[in-house]
C-alpha cells in the first residue's frame, strides 16, 4: 500500500508525458482547496467569535446583589452622541478601598479621568479627534483592555466622578458589588438558524463545486496513466490507491496554503470588515472540532471526487472503457423539492400584509431553501431537455449542441452553484432596494439652519445650559424645546413646547408667531385634540404631573410628510399659547443656532457644557435626519458588499468553467485535431466551445432571475413593502455572467490552437 501511495505522489508531481501539465493540475487542485479552506476556516471561527463576545459581555455585567464586606462601586450610565455614533459612558465612584474595579481597568479612574475603549481611542486619535474629545467629559488617561470590552467596535468609556454626584441622581444611579454574571450561551433562535445556515451553505456551494472540479482536472491523462500501470501488473485496487494518492498531494498542499491564508487574514481582519465592524484577532479562532472536520473533509472531498469520477470507468491494461450510455435524468425528485418550496412560499399568501410571526418567518426561510436547492437540481435536467430539442444551425452550433446532448451534466453542475448564489443575490438585492425606498430624506423648511446643534438636558439644568451656550463664540441664539404628554379622557397625545425656530425643526409649520399651536396629522387626516388636558412631563424615566391646559380652538393643521420629524398625532405649541402655565419637569432640548463651521460650533458647545457631564448631551441635530442617513449608508454598504461577494462567487464559477473547458479540450484533442486536419476552421471550433459553455450559463441565469424574483415577492408582501427591482444591478450580474463565458472561451484559445496543430495530430 505504501508503495502504491508513493507512486501516486510521484505521478502527481511529475507524471504524464509533460511535467508542465502535471504541475498545472497540481497547482489548480491546490488553489481550489486553499480557496475553500480560506473560506471555511473563517466560517468556522464565527461561532467562537460570537461565543467569546458573549462571554465577555457576561463578564463585564455588574453584580447588583449586595456582597458581604464589599463596598459598592457607584455607577451611572448615559449615552452621549459622538458624530454619527453613540458612546456608552459609565460614571464610576468608589465608596471604599475594596470597591470592585471594572474588568479591563487597572484601577477606578479618579474624578475627571476618562478611560476609553480601543475603538473610541482610535476615533479620538484620528484627524477629527480634536473636535470629538471636546464632546466627551474629563481627560483621557488610558485604554480599557480587550478583556473589558464585549465587542471590538464598542464605543465605551469609564468616567471618574465624586460619589456625591452619582448619589444626587437617586434611583437612577446604580451600585456594583462585583462584575460577572453566569454565561448562558449564545441562545440562537430557530429562526436565526433557519436563516444563517442556508446562507452559509449557499455561499460555500460554489467553492465545493470548484474543489471537485479542480480535483478531477486532467482525468483523461490520469486514466491513461492508470491503464499503463495496469499493463505493468497493478490490479484495480492498487490503481485506485494510486489515483487517491495523486489527488491527496494537491489537497494537502492546498490545505497548508489555505491555513496560511487564514493566519494572514487574522492579522488584519479588523481593517477589512464592512459596515464598520471590528473584531479582536484573539476571538477570530475556529473551534478545534470544526478544524478537525475541515482538515478531514476538504482533502476527503478531493480524493472522493477523483475516485467517484472512476465509478463508470473500467481501467484495463490496453485502455480505458466508459461504461454504458448516459442515463436519462429523473425529474420527479427535482420537481418535488421545488414544489415544496413553492407551496411553503405560497402558504404565506394566506396571511395578511404586514402580519405574520415566527411561523411565517420559518415558512419563508424553509421555502426559500427548498426553492434554491430545487433550482440547482432542476438546471441539469432543464439543460438536457432543451438541448434534446435543438437541431440544425451553423456548424459551430451543431458541434456545441451535440456535445451537450452527449454530456451536459458536468457543465450544468458547475453552473448550478452560480445559479443558487445569483438567485440569492437577487433576493437580498430586491429586499434591500425595496426597504431602502422607504428611507426618505428630509429637507429643512424655510428659516431653519441646516445643521443646528442640540443639547439634551432636563428642566433643572436648562438655565445652566442656556447660560453656558450663550457665551460660546459664534452662537447666535438658543431655542429650548420641552417634550410633554397631553392626558385626557380621549386618546393621549404627545407634544413639544418651544419657540418658532425649535418647532420648525420638528415640522414645516409655515408662518409662525408666539401664541400659535399646530397639530401634525397623517395624510389621511385625523381628529384634533380639544378641551381640557392635563400636562405630564417625563425625565429620566420619572413621570411628573403638571397643571391642566385648554387646547386652543385655532390649532393649525400641519400635514406629516417627508419634511416632518414630528410623528402624526403630535401637537406643537409655542409658549404664548400656554397662557403662562408652568410646565412640569421634563426633558429639554436646547437648539443652538450659530455661524461658521457646524462641527466647530458643536465642539465649542460641548466644551462649554462639559462640567454638567450626563446632564447635557450635545449632538448635531441636522434636519436631514441622521438616523435616516445612517440607514441609507448601511443599505448602500450592504449592497456594495453583496455585489462584491456575488462577483467573487461569479469569479469562482468562471474558474470552474475554465478548468472544465481545459479538461474537455484536453480529453477531445484527437477529434479536434482530426476536424482541423479535415479543413474545419479554428474559428468554428472556438465558437463551438463558446456555445457549449454559454448555453448552460444562459439557461442558469434565466432560471436564477425567475427564482430570485419569485422569492422576493412573498417576502416583501408579508413585510407590506412595495416591490422595487434594481434593474442596473440585475443586468450587471447577468452581463458579468456573459463576460465570464467570453473570458473563459478566450483563455482556452491557446490550448485549442495547440491541440489542432498538424504535428499534434501526427503525435496522436
Amino acid at each position: 500500500m505504501m508503495r502504491d501511495l508513493l507512486l501516486g505522489l510521484r505521478l502527481a508531481v511529475g507524471g504524464g508525458r509533460m511535467s508542465g501539465s502535471a504541475l498545472l493540475r497540481l497547482a489548480m487542485t491546490a488553489f481550489g482547496i486553499a480557496l475553500a479552506v480560506a473560506v471555511l476556516l473563517p466560517a468556522a471561527a464565527v461561532h467562537h467569535l460570537a461565543g467569546a463576545q458573549a462571554e465577555r459581555k457576561a463578564a463585564i455585567q455588574p453584580v447588583k446583589q449586595p456582597q458581604p464586606g464589599v463596598a459598592p462601586l457607584l455607577t451611572y450610565n448615559w449615552y452621549p452622541s459622538l458624530g454619527d455614533d453613540y458612546v456608552r459612558i459609565t460614571a464610576v465612584a468608589p465608596t471604599g478601598e475594596n470597591s470592585p474595579v471594572p474588568p479591563g481597568l487597572a484601577k477606578v479612574p479618579a474624578p475627571g479621568e476618562l478611560v476609553v475603549s480601543p475603538e473610541l481611542a482610535a476615533k479620538l486619535n484620528s484627524a477629527e479627534g480634536g473636535s470629538l474629545k471636546a464632546q466627551l467629559p474629563g481627560h483621557v488617561v488610558g485604554q480599557i483592555t480587550w478583556q473589558g470590552v464585549a465587542n471590538a467596535a464598542d464605543l465605551t468609556a469609564y468616567y471618574g466622578v465624586p460619589a456625591a454626584q452619582i448619589q444626587a441622581e437617586g434611583e437612577d444611579g446604580g451600585k456594583a458589588y462585583g462584575f460577572g454574571v453566569p454565561y448562558t450561551g449564545l441562545g440562537l433562535s430557530a429562526v436565526m438558524l433557519a436563516v444563517i445556515l442556508p446562507i452559509a451553505a449557499v455561499l460555500l456551494l460554489p467553492l465545493l463545486i470548484f474543489v471537485t472540479t479542480a480535483s478531477r482536472m486532467g482525468a483523461a491523462q490520469r486514466e491513461r496513466r492508470l491503464a499503463a500501470l495496469r499493463l505493468i501488473g497493478l490490479d484495480s485496487r492498487q490503481v485506485k490507491r494510486v489515483a487517491a494518492a495523486e489527488s491527496l498531494v494537491g489537497a494537502v498542499i492546498g490545505l497548508v496554503v489555505g491555513i496560511g491564508f487564514f493566519a494572514l487574514l487574522r492579522t488584519f481582519v479588523a481593517d477589512i470588515l464592512p459596515f464598520g465592524l471590528r473584531i479582536f484577532p484573539e476571538d477570530f479562532v475556529p473551534s478545534w472540532p470544526w478544524v478537525v472536520v475541515i482538515v478531514l473533509l476538504v482533502p476527503g472531498l478531493a480524493v472522493g471526487s477523483a475516485l467517484f469520477g472512476l465509478r463508470r470507468t473500467i481501467v484495463e491494461p490496453l485502455g480505458v472503457v466508459r461504461q454504458g450510455k448516459p442515463v436519462r435524468r429523473r425529474m420527479w425528485w427535482r420537481w418535488s423539492i421545488t414544489s415544496i418550496g413553492v407551496l411553503l412560499l405560497a402558504g404565506t399568501l394566506l396571511l395578511d400584509r404586514g402580519k405574520g410571526g415566527t411561523g411565517a418567518g420559518l415558512a419563508l426561510s424553509a421555502g426559500s431553501v427548498f426553492l434554491l436547492v430545487g433550482v440547482a437540481a432542476l438546471l441539469p435536467w432543464l439543460v438536457e431537455r432543451i438541448v434534446e430539442r435543438l437541431h440544425g444551425g451553423s456548424p459551430s452550433w451543431q458541434l456545441a449542441i451535440r456535445r451537450l446532448q452527449l454530456d451536459s451534466g458536468t457543465a450544468s453542475r458547475v453552473v448550478s452553484g452560480l445559479v443558487v448564489v445569483l438567485a440569492g443575490t437577487i433576493l437580498i438585492q430586491g429586499v434591500m432596494t425595496s426597504l431602502s425606498s422607504g428611507i426618505k430624506q428630509q429637507t429643512p423648511p424655510d428659516g431653519v439652519a441646516a445643521a443646528p446643534v442640540r443639547v439634551q438636558t432636563t428642566t433643572q439644568h436648562e438655565a445652566e445650559v442656556v447660560k453656558a451656550v450663550s457665551a460660546v463664540p459664534g452662537a447666535t441664539g438658543t431655542h429650548p424645546m420641552r417634550n410633554i404628554e397631553l392626558m385626557s379622557s380621549a386618546q393621549p397625545a404627545f407634544g413639544v413646547v418651544g419657540d418658532c425656530v425649535a418647532l420648525k425643526v420638528q415640522a414645516n409649520i409655515g408662518d409662525c408667531a408666539d401664541g400659535d399651536a399646530f397639530y401634525v396629522v397623517a395624510p389621511k387626516g385625523g381628529a384634533v385634540p380639544s378641551g381640557r388636558v392635563k400636562l405630564v412631563g417625563h425625565s429620566h424615566g420619572r413621570e411628573t404631573i403638571g397643571p391642566e391646559w385648554t387646547v386652543p380652538s385655532n390649532v393649525k393643521i400641519v400635514q406629516s410628510g417627508d419634511t416632518s420629524r414630528a410623528s402624526s398625532g403630535e401637537i406643537l405649541v409655542t409658549p404664548g399659547a400656554l397662557g403662562g402655565i408652568a410646565l412640569p419637569e421634563s426633558a429639554v432640548a436646547v437648539y443652538v443656532s450659530g455661524t461658521g463651521d457646524p462641527k466647530a460650533l458643536m465642539s465649542s458647545v460641548a466644551k462649554a457644557v462639559s462640567p454638567l457631564a450626563w446632564n447635557a448631551d450635545v449632538s448635531q441635530s441636522t434636519f436631514l435626519n441622521g438616523a435616516m442617513n445612517r440607514d441609507q449608508q448601511l443599505v448602500d454598504n450592504f449592497r456594495s458588499v453583496l455585489i462584491t461577494a456575488s462577483l467573487f462567487v461569479l469569479a469562482v464559477a468562471a474558474m470552474s468553467l475554465l478548468m472544465l473547458s481545459i479538461e474537455q479540450i484536453s480529453e477531445r484533442r484527437r477529434p479536434l485535431a482530426a476536424l482541423s486536419a479535415a479543413g474545419v476552421p479554428i474559428g468554428v471550433l472556438a465558437r463551438g466551445s463558446l456555445w457549449q459553455t454559454a448555453v448552460p450559463v444562459v439557461v442558469g441565469v434565466v432560471l436564477a432571475v425567475a427564482a430570485g424574483l419569485g422569492l422576493t415577492a412573498p417576502i416583501l408582501r408579508l413585510a407590506d413593502r412595495p416591490m422595487t427591482i434594481d434593474v442596473p444591478v440585475l443586468l450587471g450580474l447577468a452581463g458579468a455572467a456573459v463576460v465570464a463565458v467570453l473570458l473563459v472561451t478566450g483563455l482556452t484559445m491557446p490550448l485549442l490552437r495547440q491541440v489542432t496543430r498538424l504535428d499534434t495530430l501526427r503525435s496522436e
